[in-house]
């Protein structure tokens, strides 16, 4: 193989792939069996299912048992809108973020004490097994799941608070800010790391997604002074949704 050249199921991979993009092969149309693909692009069986591999680890076809392999419908990413501009109290970060794209979101959550893992206890400032408060989130645009975010927050700041439950209280679901100022705890930085991986099984579970697929991770802290008062990862099927910044120019 020559420099620069492309294994054979590459090839024939990219070659079905463009199809599928122009239409040739629409949604919900069988793709070429194995054999077909061995006779027109003139390869071995081994390569006519290594291109198929690659076609469903993309996502763009789904194996239908009993029936064969069908290309995918490829929805409209949609937004998830990010923004540092915070309006007046009382809206949390989702319901603010759907506001501004007019939808109207719901969520579910659970929260629950735990002790802190290594990788939490890093990105809080605190030493592994101290208690955190967990909260695991399912967000719904029409009741569709979008999003899943689990966050944690060091009890060392809300324990024994009115804001301890994230969910709860009088301040319950207005957001990290609003929650952490009623207990005098001022919020003046957050950082967002965006970054993918494939989905892990229990998230495309609950997002719809089919193993293989991609999501985007935003990692996102929250900081008082310097100190961590609140750390999450938020999950976004890839396919389906695309992260909108809005940022102040300051």
């Amino acid at each position: 193989m020559t420099f620069g050249e492309q294994p054979a199921y590459l090839r024939v991979a990219s070659d079905l792939r463009q199809k599928i993009a122009n239409g040739s092969l629409p949604p919900h149309t069988r793709l070429p069996s194995q054999a077909r693909i061995r006779e027109e692009y003139g390869v071995s069986d081994t390569v006519a299912l290594e291109a198929r591999k690659v076609l469903m680890a993309e996502g763009l076809v789904e194996g239908r048992s009993g029936s064969g392999t069908y290309v995918r419908e490829r929805p409209v990413p949609r937004r998830i809108a990010r923004s540092g501009y915070r309006p007046a109290a009382g809206a949390s970060p989702f319901r603010q973020e759907q506001a501004s794209e007019g939808v109207r979101g719901t969520w579910e959550s659970a929260s629950e004490q735990e002790p802190a893992s290594a990788e939490v206890a890093a990105r809080l400032g605190v030493e592994p097994g101290e208690r955190v408060m967990r909260t695991r989130y399912v967000f719904r645009d029409g009741g569709e799941p979008m999003m899943l975010s689990t966050s944690w927050e060091p009890l060392a700041v809300t324990g024994r608070s009115p804001v301890m439950l994230p969910e709860e209280g009088p301040l319950g679901g207005c957001g990290v800010v609003e929650r952490m100022a009623a207990i005098d705890v001022v919020v003046d930085n957050v950082v967002e790391e965006v970054g993918a991986r494939p989905g892990l099984a229990e998230e495309l579970l609950t997002l719809g997604g089919v193993p293989g697929h991609v999501v985007m991770v935003i990692e996102r802290t929250y900081y008082a002074s310097g100190r961590a008062v609140e750390t999450a990862d938020v999950v976004v099927p890839a396919d389906r949704y695309k992260v909108a910044y809005h940022l102040p120019v300051r």
